[in-house]
């Protein structure tokens, strides 16, 4: 075998293997599950989902914490088109607080597409 060849295995071989590399995933669905309103405080949605990706009202008065997934096809993850063709779906989590106190939890879900141009 060439050593032309034995490059062309190899490159293959290290992109099979960067393609099974996965970035944590965030499971919304489930884990908006464990937050109840009316007991659960800002520490226990801390603990559950981590950080939100955006904040928005004022802390101490009603407050809301977003939480955001975007899911990708094979495809897109292994031809890395995401940015061309955008998420298949995305996921959201908005919890809104009264004080530390969590007031309500809302999850949905939207298909790309689903809003149109």
């Amino acid at each position: 075998m060439t050593v032309i060849g034995r490059l062309a295995i190899s490159c293959l071989m290290l992109a099979a293997l960067l393609g099974c590399a996965r970035d944590p995933v965030r499971h919304l669905a489930s884990d908006a599950s464990l937050i109840t309103p009316g007991v659960s405080t800002r520490s226990d949605v801390l603990t559950y989902l981590g950080d939100p990706d955006e904040r928005l009202g004022e802390k101490g008065a009603s407050e809301q914490w977003v939480y955001r997934e975007e899911y990708r096809s094979a495809v897109q993850k292994t031809l890395d088109v995401a940015g061309w063709l955008g998420p298949e779906s995305v996921s959201r989590i908005i919890v809104t607080f009264d004080g530390d106190l969590v007031t309500d939890i809302r999850y949905n879900r939207s298909e790309s597409g689903e809003f149109g141009q």
